[in-house]
């Protein structure tokens, strides 16, 4: 495969905060990716960043929030065993009991990312999609992601066989 130097994509998707509500945003990648010109996008490696809090949570106890980034539009979080899944994280945030609700705990795990692969993950999709869910009124706003990628070249055949089976 021919190599090119590496770049940055951007994507957001934004809490609903009504509580467990999955939303969903596209990430257009049409002007990398095209199977039929033998073209493909390799994900290097993502950075995910959490919104930044707009009020504190009511109540004590766990407050979650989620993130995918998938090859298919999805319509509710998926698992890993979903062939579309690209890269899925969360944060989980413990807070006290009234009236401070201290932060007591703040975890963030990612559960699969390209930049655990030894070569990075090839797409050949001209869309991504990055779904969001919290888990109640965690007060945050949503997710942003940044993803390092760099262009490469298949043959037609493998690029086509790459496409159709991350749809």
């Amino acid at each position: 495969m021919a190599k090119s130097d590496t770049f940055f994509i951007r994507g957001s998707a934004n809490f609903d905060n009504t509580g467990f509500t999955f939303q969903q945003s596209e990430i257009d990648l049409g002007s990398y990716v095209n199977a039929l010109a033998k073209t493909i996008l390799k994900i290097h490696s993502i950075s995910v960043q959490y919104g930044s809090p707009t009020e504190v949570p009511n109540g004590s106890g766990n407050q979650k929030m989620a993130f995918q980034l998938t090859t298919q539009s999805q319509t509710a979080m998926v698992t890993l065993n979903d062939r579309s899944v690209v890269s899925s994280g969360k944060l989980v945030a413990a807070f006290g009991a009234a009236p401070t609700q201290e932060l007591t705990v703040l975890s963030e795990d990612m559960d699969v990312s390209p930049q655990y692969w030894q070569d990075g993950y090839l797409v050949a999709t001209e869309q991504i999609y990055l779904g969001v869910q919290n888990g109640g009124n965690i007060g945050l706003t949503g997710v942003q992601i940044v993803l390092e990628c760099s262009v490469e070249t298949m043959t037609q055949s493998a690029a086509m066989a790459l496409a159709l089976s991350q749809q």
